[in-house]
């Protein structure tokens, strides 16, 4: 469904990817993480055939989307800030997603409206963060494209539209599975949905795993400094904290029942760490820290 070839953009001189791969041919959902200014944002347009690489190859469902007229028959791709006319009320903007997605459901998008409690007639502008969020990925998920890209799709989101988002969103898929890309900053919010993860890093594809795999990954050990010390000599440390004769280690490195089992013998306490900070860590500059 996407292939990625050894993609390079820059913006005037300024890399921005490179040397960038990517293959999922499944229908999915995959979440797409990474920091300010990895790139994703621009992956995500050359994607939806905003712009076009400066050397290597981009396909979705077998063609190159920039420019080409088929891109909008396939692939939905909805901006963070997605730019709506200024004149535009709800309901103007129901009628674009409409125009351009050929299997846009209309009736899924009405009743999508009520419960998210939008008004059909209220211009886009005079619309909270979260509400244009929620019409945002209204159009996006009634749109029905084969490939739905998703940028920041709960930002503004109080809770409450959160768990509708979460479950419009896993409904929506069970009844057409298609391949749907997660962007967020939130990756403890939408791991729940995503069958896997790409990290973008420093321009390039930094990791791509199944989330199930990257739940598993980085454990924090602790105990005495002296047992920790001698313990990770051999293995990579991502964070560490002292608080007198104690530290306490995050090591690169998964939770399984092996480890349960060797922080248990040292007497040492072991705990997973946390997508995020895992991936915090991973993706500092100064990636490793030896101890």
């Amino acid at each position: 469904m996407i292939e990625v070839n050894q993609v390079h953009y820059s913006y005037d001189s300024t890399k921005i990817l490179h040397d960038f791969n990517l293959i999922e041919s499944e229908k999915i959902i995959v979440g797409l993480w990474g920091r300010n200014g990895t790139g994703k944002t621009t992956f995500m347009k050359l994607l939806a055939g905003h712009l076009k690489p400066d050397q290597g190859e981009i396909n979705i469902q077998g063609f190159n989307p920039y420019n080409h007229y088929r891109t909008n028959n396939h692939l939905c791709y909805m901006q963070e800030d997605h730019p709506f006319s200024k004149i535009w009320k709800v309901k103007d903007a129901l009628r674009f997603g409409d125009y351009y997605n050929p299997n846009f459901d209309k009736d899924f998008a009405k009743k999508l409206l009520t419960v998210f409690k939008l008004d059909e007639n209220k211009n886009v502008t005079r619309l909270s963060k979260g509400m244009k969020s929620a019409l945002q990925f209204i159009i996006g998920i009634a749109s029905n494209a084969d490939i739905t890209i998703l940028d920041e799709p709960t930002n503004g989101l109080d809770m409450g539209m959160r768990k509708k988002f979460h479950k419009v969103l896993l409904e929506s898929y069970e009844k057409n599975p298609r391949l749907i890309l997660l962007s967020s900053h939130h990756i403890e919010e939408i791991q729940t949905l995503c069958e896997a993860l790409v990290v973008i890093h420093d321009g390039r594809v930094f990791l791509h795993e199944t989330m199930e795999t990257m739940r598993e990954k980085g454990i924090w050990l602790s105990g005495e400094k002296t047992s920790i010390l001698n313990i990770t000599q051999s293995h990579t440390v991502l964070e560490q904290q002292e608080m007198g004769t104690k530290m306490k280690v995050m090591l690169d490195e998964p939770y399984t029942n092996e480890w349960k089992h060797f922080a248990q013998s040292h007497s040492l306490s072991i705990e997973p760490a946390s997508l995020h900070d895992y991936l915090l860590n991973r993706t500092e500059e100064r990636n490793e820290v030896n101890i």
